[in-house]
């Protein structure tokens, strides 16, 4: 499995909100991510900034990469866009900046 972690950020004022909707998360959308080969995903938030630092592991045959055009992914993304920075051209979706490993301990 291949580990990846990115930034996140969320908009002012909204960290309730945000922890809210992850923790009624859809159950369809858990299963839409997991078919698409996600384990093991976690959302830490530094609350002072509002950044959000995910990280997640993804099978060898993942695919993330069809996830951005799947209806309920940008159902989801439609309904978290008043809570977190969104990148131009992207619609709804989230700004996610790629994070560079520096160290692991296993």
């Amino acid at each position: 499995m291949q580990q990846i972690a990115f930034k996140m950020q969320l908009k002012p004022g909204h960290i309730d909100a945000y922890k809210a909707r992850h923790d009624a998360i859809w159950p369809e959308l858990s299963a839409l991510l997991r078919d698409a080969g996600i384990r093991d995903y976690s959302i830490f938030l530094e609350p002072q900034s509002g950044a959000l630092f995910a990280v997640l592991r993804r099978t060898e045959n993942h695919r993330m990469d069809d996830l951005p055009s799947h209806p309920l992914m940008r159902r989801w993304w439609d309904s978290m866009a008043d809570l977190m920075e969104t990148g131009p051209g992207l619609d709804s979706a989230p700004l996610s900046l790629p994070l560079t490993p520096m160290f692991h301990l296993d």
